[in-house]
């Protein structure tokens, strides 16, 4: 009866530990189609439990009644040690915390670089920007504009940035950061326990699989283009109970981490390398970071629309346009556009108020093998 009490000491360690496996960054893990098993795992996780403490509960008598029955508290002790620290140590949303304390700063009162990349929404004439070298740690910020909750997401590791509406059937729904699948943050609501993809907002297990959440539009640019463009915007500010955590040198937004699962290739095409994905809805294209650079401008077409992707002056913001059919000539000088002598300022609104302003498109710059894999019919721009 003895071995029965071993057994279920190594049937829960190794169910824990499958359990953090397959949704967390380890070797081989995020490389396989495992969500479901995975979900498997979480749901019925109490099933697991209760069938390795009726194994270790029929054993345990015989277990401390021999002369070594040190050994068996000793492995007792640290099981329940090792079950400890991939529950509060290793879980995703123990590791990456929400913001305690939310506040903004305005032109004015911020007190970083211009250089600050950030993640911007706009509602009229209301704008707000979030750095990346802050939601990097969060993964997720709620916030609200003009009255409406939001959800500013980042996953450092496919460097996606995402912007949604946090309601679900209705309501707005309360998530939480429970992993990771093929690289990408996941997040768990509280009403069904469903998984969420952070690079597209689709739940992918749970009774909701299928459904998605409401995309709000973002642009990712500098703190000094921000400002540039929205004079009364605000800018999140660090909060001081995680300064620590904060990429605070902007490694990261710079492409200088060296971490494996951050850090970026600064060569074109390999899986941390740098592009601009385009998402129309029916057709999607990537286009090289580094040709991007060079040019300062690109003109393509996607499905049906003409486009036009220009790069800063500062050499760190971006944007995608749909222009006019028929235009012939584009001139790009690094902050104004100029359409057959029609000029547009960088955010498309038309200098001249005769004209209409130009129409955004979903443009995200991440890294190659994300894009990739959420958009596996992609083309790209040669």
């Amino acid at each position: 009866m003895k071995i029965l009490f071993y057994c279920g000491l190594g049937f829960l360690l190794l169910f824990e530990f499958l359990k953090i496996y397959f949704i967390m960054p380890f070797p081989g893990s995020q490389q396989w189609d495992s969500i479901d098993f995975a979900y498997f795992l979480h749901r019925y996780k109490v099933v697991f439990w209760i069938t390795a403490l009726i194994l270790t509960g029929i054993g345990f008598k015989s277990a401390i009644s021999g002369s070594k029955k040190w050994i068996s508290f000793l492995c007792l002790v640290l099981t329940v040690g090792l079950i400890g620290f991939f529950n509060f140590k290793m879980a995703a949303d123990a590791m990456f915390k929400e913001p305690k304390e939310l506040k903004f700063q305005t032109r004015e009162t911020f007190e970083g670089n211009d250089s600050t990349l950030v993640i911007a929404i706009q509602n009229g004439q209301v704008a707000k920007a979030y750095p990346i070298r802050y939601i990097v740690y969060h993964h997720q910020v709620r916030d609200i504009l003009t009255g409406n909750p939001v959800m500013i997401t980042y996953c450092s590791v496919c460097r996606t940035g995402r912007v949604y509406s946090p309601f679900v059937d209705g309501n707005a729904e309360k998530f939480r950061l429970v992993g990771m699948d093929h690289f990408n943050a996941m997040f768990e609501d509280s009403q069904t326990g469903s998984w969420w993809q952070q690079a597209t907002g689709e739940a992918i297990a749970g009774k909701l699989k299928g459904e998605k959440l409401d995309e709000i539009e973002s642009i990712q640019l500098t703190a000094g283009a921000f400002f540039k463009a929205f004079p009364q915007g605000e800018i999140m500010a660090e909060d001081p109970n995680f300064i620590s955590k904060y990429d605070s040198l902007g490694k990261f937004e710079k492409g200088t981490s060296e971490s494996k699962l951050t850090g970026t290739d600064p060569f074109s095409w390999n899986e941390k390398s740098w592009v601009i994905g385009v998402d129309l809805g029916n057709s999607a294209k990537a286009y090289d970071w580094n040709s991007l650079t060079e040019t300062e401008s690109i003109r393509d077409r996607v499905g049906e629309k003409d486009i036009v992707l220009l790069l800063n002056k500062d050499t760190q913001s971006f944007v995608v346009f749909e222009i006019p059919q028929g235009t012939r000539e584009h001139l790009w000088n690094g902050d104004t556009l100029y359409l057959d002598s029609v000029a547009y300022s960088f955010t498309g609104k038309s200098l001249d108020p005769k004209q209409s302003d130009l129409k955004r498109l979903k443009a995200y710059q991440e890294f190659w093998h994300s894009w990739r894999t959420f958009k596996p019919n992609t083309e790209k721009f040669n």
